[in-house]
């Protein structure tokens, strides 16, 4: 039995602007530091065989955070980025209106499709499971990869909310599909850090 914990990355200032991140490559920011090290110290009290991550430098240094604190090297994979965006990256929901009108959505701006994601997601999620059979995984990445990726390999989930940064997700391989044991926990925060 395989068991996987996902994590969101911490905060960055695009998070706290709504900008739409996307591959985009920002940072951490001052709250993001303190989250990963919350996070470092909660993950600390429990023992971890392997450590995936995105590459996108929010997801990254969450994680370096994370290694340091736990003692593991980071395998990164860059089917755990975020979805990408395309010219969406980077723009407030006022800057989307202001560019290209109130029905934006309705356009083609190079996003990636989801279904793409999910499944690349669940393909990743899978192998690396099937690499560390019967291991305590840590997969650190981005919200909408981390919801589309669950509404594929669980398909009665069917979760819409978004996830807290650093919040601690675990989802159990056993038999033939995979089942959540544990969502969106944001506990090691103490108090919402907004």
């Amino acid at each position: 039995m395989s068991l996987v914990t996902l994590v969101r990355h911490g905060v960055t200032s695009w998070n706290l602007e709504r900008r739409t991140q996307g591959h985009a490559n920002n940072p951490l920011d001052p709250i993001g530091i303190a989250q990963a090290k919350a996070l470092a110290e909660r993950l600390s009290k429990e023992e971890w065989d392997v450590l995936y991550a995105s590459d996108l430098m929010r997801a990254r240094q969450t994680a370096e955070t994370v290694a340091e604190t736990i003692g593991l090297d980071i395998i990164f994979d860059q089917r755990l980025r975020e979805i990408g965006r395309g010219k969406l990256e980077g723009t407030t929901e006022e800057e989307r209106i202001r560019i290209w009108g109130n029905n934006w959505r309705e356009l083609d701006l190079n996003e990636e499709h989801p279904e793409f994601v999910a499944a690349r997601g669940a393909g990743c999620i899978e192998e690396i499971s099937n690499i560390h059979p019967n291991k305590k995984i840590l997969v650190i990445s981005h919200g909408e990869l981390m919801r589309l990726t669950l509404n594929k390999i669980i398909p009665d989930f069917n979760k819409q909310d978004g996830f807290g940064n650093t919040s601690v997700t675990q989802i159990r391989k056993a038999g033939g599909g995979w089942e959540c044991v544990l969502y969106n926990c944001t506990d090691h925060l103490g108090k919402p850090v907004e």
